[in-house]
């Protein structure tokens, strides 16, 4: 689907200084280009007549399932607070993180490749947001303390918290975007680095094959199973 990208995005460096996380922490400011180029997709699309954009783009990425999520004092009620940690910590997803703001604002932070460096930028009603697949990120509402948004969903979603690690460090989806990201850059992916990304697919294919895998009980095992249930009906 052909929509234009924005560049009216305000990025900038987080600060690190000492302060709550809603507060902006503003450093200096990062070019539009630099955040597409780390894998950021941004649109803005008007509210009136939204749903058509974002049925679009539910059909070309394949993401059939959505829900709308108001993160709020109000909208979460007694989980607000166990949100805000949850939302705030480092993690990536295995799917993309797609999100189209209805109402209020917020902040996304993201790590930037090479550096490890915190980029933030802002987000607000008619921004369509696509986090990619791999990248380290965290989110938090801003001092207005209120966001409403549409998220999309795969049929079959992998869209789970999987928070930095040493084992996240070699999962296959963030080292593919690190190369993948390194040559949006000119840097250069070694061979090693490539053979990396293959390997680490295949032990993640295994895993999951593994866990799909029925468990054979043994002839004892059945036959405890067969009277505990007997012993119930």
């Amino acid at each position: 689907m052909e929509i234009a990208i924005a560049f009216n995005m305000r990025a900038w460096y987080f600060d690190n200084k000492p302060g709550h996380q809603k507060l902006p922490h503003m450093g200096e400011p990062v070019p539009n280009e630099k955040v597409y180029q780390l894998g950021i997709k941004h649109w803005k699309i008007p509210l009136e007549g939204h749903k058509k954009v974002i049925d679009d783009i539910a059909k070309e990425r394949d993401y059939p399932n959505r829900d709308v999520i108001n993160i709020s004092k109000e909208g979460l009620g007694e989980i607000y607070d166990e949100k805000m940690v949850y939302f705030f910590q480092e993690h990536m997803h295995e799917d993309e993180e797609i999100r189209y703001i209805l109402d209020g604002t917020g902040y996304y932070d993201i790590r930037e490749t090479p550096s490890d460096n915190w980029i933030r930028f802002q987000i607000e009603a008619e921004d369509l947001i696509i986090i990619p697949v791999g990248i380290y990120h965290r989110f938090t509402l801003d001092e207005g303390d209120y966001i409403k948004s549409i998220r999309l969903f795969r049929a079959d979603p992998k869209w789970v918290y999987l928070y930095r690690s040493k084992e996240m460090d070699v999962n296959p989806y963030r080292l593919e975007y690190v190369n993948e990201t390194k040559e949006k850059f000119g840097i250069v992916v070694t061979e090693q680095e490539r053979a990396a990304v293959k390997e680490a697919f295949e032990r993640h294919k295994q895993a999951e094959l593994a866990s799909k895998t029925p468990v054979s009980l043994g002839w004892g095992e059945w036959l405890w199973c067969w009277l505990t249930w007997r012993s119930y009906a």
